[in-house]
């Protein structure tokens, strides 16, 4: 049977700040990238969700971000490869500090927002991340957008790479994701997030937002926990993957 990971970005409540539904996405993923405290996230928001993450079963990995609360993470820092580096350890080991107190190991890492567009294409801050990966864990699997810098310096690296595509996120021609800033970013039609993701694990393309055909390998499709809907929107991309005969598993088992 066909095999692909379904993941989401969770655990961005903040304080009194509550972002998505992680409860009732989280049932219909095979993993989740929880933020760290960087972007997004606090340390009880954290071990609320690593805690949900155990009783579902759902696969635990770090979301480290640009230290950058107020923007989400979604700003460019101009920061050397080597802070980006230390940036991404802190991230990395706060989460692995709770997951080890709730008796999960983590499985994966994957970089978030500005800093996940970046390194896919700045082959410095891609270098920086997967080393940082690689110094603290040479089992966790790094997971960067297919075809990227990211994945090209996580296998330089040594590291298990997993491509990543989007459900519900637009596509230029070349495969990058098209910019939030620009109309067609964000899909948000459970019909077209199924049709996508069906279209990645079955016919290896995506159709860019200009119509064209776009060759993409994906191991991973990410749904975000921050849109509207996405809970429901999870729950029809699971049984539409499922009637379509693609079994959704975790990265590491």
């Amino acid at each position: 049977m066909l095999t692909i990971d379904l993941n989401c970005d969770c655990g961005e409540s903040f304080g009194p700040w509550q972002l998505g539904d992680d409860a009732a996405l989280l049932p219909h993923v095979s993993s989740a990238n929880v933020a760290c405290g960087g972007h997004a996230g606090d340390p009880p928001t954290m071990r609320r969700t690593v805690r949900l993450c155990r009783e579902l079963g759902v696969a635990v990995g770090a979301h480290p971000g640009y230290p950058d609360l107020q923007g989400f993470g979604r700003r460019p820092i101009p920061l050397e490869p080597e802070e980006v580096a230390a940036i991404v350890l802190a991230q990395i080991g706060a989460l692995h500090a709770i997951a080890r107190a709730e008796g999960v190991r983590l499985a994966h890492v994957k970089a978030h927002g500005a800093l996940y567009n970046e390194a896919a294409r700045d082959e410095r801050l891609a270098r920086a991340i997967a080393g940082a990966v690689a110094a603290f864990d040479r089992d966790l699997v790094l997971v960067g957008l297919a075809g990227s810098a990211l994945v090209a310096a996580g296998v330089e690296a040594g590291l298990r790479v997993a491509r990543e595509a989007f459900a519900d996120r637009g596509y230029e021609a070349d495969g990058s994701l098209r910019s939030r800033r620009l109309p067609d970013a964000l899909i948000l039609d459970p019909a077209k997030n199924l049709a996508q993701a069906l279209d990645i694990a079955l016919a290896g393309q995506v159709t860019s937002v200009d119509g064209a055909r776009v060759a993409l390998s994906a191991d991973t499709i990410c749904l975000h926990g921050d849109t509207p809907g996405a809970a429901e929107r999870a729950t029809a991309l699971r049984r539409g993957l499922a009637a379509a005969g693609v079994e959704v598993r975790a990265l590491r088992r």
